[in-house]
């Protein structure tokens, strides 16, 4: 008996090493497990090189702090959970884009299915809570779309294409543009107030 608390206590006490809270996000916690998992993840997706420096780390935990708010905010609100099947269908295309060298590339980076599935599940959930929650308030000054129109017009005559679109024809896509690039404005800035809210600390140990 003594023996089997002894080993029980040993592994708690591996585990506890193994993967230690790196940022406290008020009664929520990120660990270093899981900027390890993002880190690997977000190479493995941009098929860049794997860094898991310090730096590299801080940054994923930048990301998982956001990531950590908008759940909240979710839960929260009592929005819907996306179911996981929606995770298939990018899962698929990522898996015919690498080929053959899809299961090389996961041992490559570090990471399994599981994993990828996960994150690609999310990016789903924050493109549809960010369209939702914030994409209604955008509204795009006519001056806004006859100035960027303005500076289409240069890159495609820089590009040599002719003919030139109206702006009309041009119209629907350059609102689409603003429209979405204004929505993450929108989620940039909630993110900072939210920020300011919260206390968030990092446990420096975790990212030497």
């Amino acid at each position: 008996m003594q023996r089997a608390l002894a080993m029980t206590l040993l592994f708690a006490a591996h585990a506890e090493i193994v993967d230690r809270i790196a940022v406290s996000v008020a009664n929520q916690v990120i660990t270093e497990r899981q900027i390890d998992e993002e880190v690997r993840v977000t190479a493995f997706q941009n098929q860049s090189e794997l860094n898991l420096s310090p730096a590299e780390k801080k940054k994923a935990a930048e990301r998982l702090i956001e990531q950590t708010l908008v759940k909240r905010e979710m839960d929260f609100s009592r929005y819907p959970a996306t179911p996981p099947a929606e995770a298939d269908a990018p899962l698929a295309e990522l898996k015919t884009n690498l080929g053959a060298a899809y299961q090389e590339k996961l041992t490559q980076y570090g990471i399994d299915e599981a994993a990828l599935r996960r994150h690609l599940l999310w990016q789903i959930a924050l493109l549809r809570f960010t369209g939702e929650r914030f994409r209604p308030g955008v509204l795009i000054p006519e001056q806004d779309l006859r100035a960027s129109y303005d500076s289409q017009v240069v890159r495609w005559k820089e590009q040599g294409l002719a003919p030139i679109p109206s702006f009309e024809e041009a119209r629907p896509k350059l609102e689409d543009e603003l429209t979405t690039q204004r929505t993450a404005q929108a989620l940039d800035r909630w993110l900072g107030d939210t920020r300011t809210q919260v206390q968030i600390r990092f446990h420096e140990g975790a990212f030497q």
